[in-house]
């Protein structure tokens, strides 16, 4: 009898669900309207004097994120393993406006440095009012063709608990705060797209983390969770982060021609969101249209997707770092691709037969 209901249910509430969403959406749509009113008119929109600690601040969005802050006068605590790029950003946050800055080398995937530069800024500041998780690592090669699978760790570690660890450590402190949690994800946890699989593994998990806390937190502290397409930064300039602050090439600039958004744009929607107290910020916001898809037509979603996709050509790979020796006319590419670099300790791989580089 449950199986004759759930094949009822299976065959009605999809397309009644879309056409009760035909006739609402006019009135989500001013719901929404209000509801950003409300927020700017009396939410917290002058961030001034206030403290936000911004993890990942060493360059991309988190560097980005801190100029905006500063011109809102905020106090400022940056974040990342680059001290030597930590000390330029704060010097110009400064000129910007930010009322003080401090910097802290510091890896967020170790809970110790995460209690260590969340109690050095109580002890500087005496609060926490905003926890900005910038902290992202991306990659381009295909799973199957992972032959050294020791990045793995690095980048779940770095996407999750990178996220994880500060909120954890932070989290008392904006409770006293009544303050917000900022949170860097992307497009990829819900749209799949090849060769990004772990990435987009690791951000679902990410998203959903901070989508239950939300209700843990019940309102007390504040959740922002951030949603980008493509993005120009580091991460679509091939860079890779590992191990002391190194900075490593570990995989070529990306082969298929990119449109990438403004970094600065995305930032200053980050902030003007946080600050009027929005759940979510999106950028660009059309993505969402494929959540309809997702939801109520998979199937035509991945038709789309494979036939955009197919426009390419033939399948190309991105394989540095993960298993196979590279060949010494790409390793010389590597080497002058970047400065200054280093290369991993391990093997580096690259695709088999080796295609021309753009």
């Amino acid at each position: 009898m449950m199986d004759l209901i759930d094949s009822f249910l299976n065959f009605l509430v999809p397309p009644a669900s879309m056409v009760i969403l035909f006739f609402a959406w006019p009135a989500l749509c001013f719901v929404r309207a209000c509801e950003w009113l409300y927020n700017t008119l009396y939410t917290e929109n002058s961030i001034q004097d206030k403290v936000v600690i911004i993890t990942g601040a060493s360059s991309g969005i988190g560097e980005q994120i801190a100029y905006e802050y500063a011109r809102r006068r905020a106090n400022l605590v940056l974040v990342a393993r680059r001290e030597h790029r930590l000390r330029g950003i704060s010097e110009k946050a400064r000129h910007i406006g930010a009322k003080n800055v401090i910097i802290i080398a510091a890896d967020v995937v170790k809970e110790d440095d995460c209690r260590r530069f969340v109690t050095e800024t109580i002890n500087f500041y005496g609060r926490v009012d905003h926890l900005v998780n910038a902290v992202s690592l991306g990659h381009t090669f295909y799973f199957e063709e992972v032959t050294d699978t020791s990045v793995f760790p690095h980048l779940l570690d770095i996407n999750f608990w990178g996220n994880v660890y500060p909120t954890f450590v932070a989290l008392p402190h904006l409770h006293q705060s009544n303050g917000r949690i900022i949170m860097n994800a992307s497009v990829e946890n819900w749209l799949p797209l090849p060769r990004m699989s772990l990435y987009a593994a690791a951000k679902a998990a990410l998203v959903n983390f901070y989508e239950t806390l939300r209700f843990e937190v019940n309102n007390e502290v504040g959740i922002t969770i951030a949603t980008h397409g493509w993005i120009g930064g580091e991460m679509t300039r091939g860079k890779f982060m590992l191990e002391e602050g190194a900075e490593m090439q570990w995989k070529e600039k990306r082969e298929i021609a990119v449109s990438a958004g403004a970094v600065e744009e995305f930032a200053r929607l980050i902030v003007s969101g946080a600050c009027r107290g929005d759940a979510y910020v999106k950028y660009p916001s059309w993505h969402d249209t494929f959540l309809l898809y997702r939801a109520f037509a998979p199937n035509v979603l991945n038709w789309m997707l494979r036939l955009l996709l197919s426009v390419h050509g033939t399948r190309r790979t991105s394989m540095m770092g993960v298993g196979r020796q590279l060949p010494v006319d790409a390793a010389r590419y590597v080497s002058e691709s970047t400065s200054p670099m280093k290369l991993p300790t391990g093997p580096i791989t690259f695709s088999q037969p080796q295609q021309k580089m753009e």
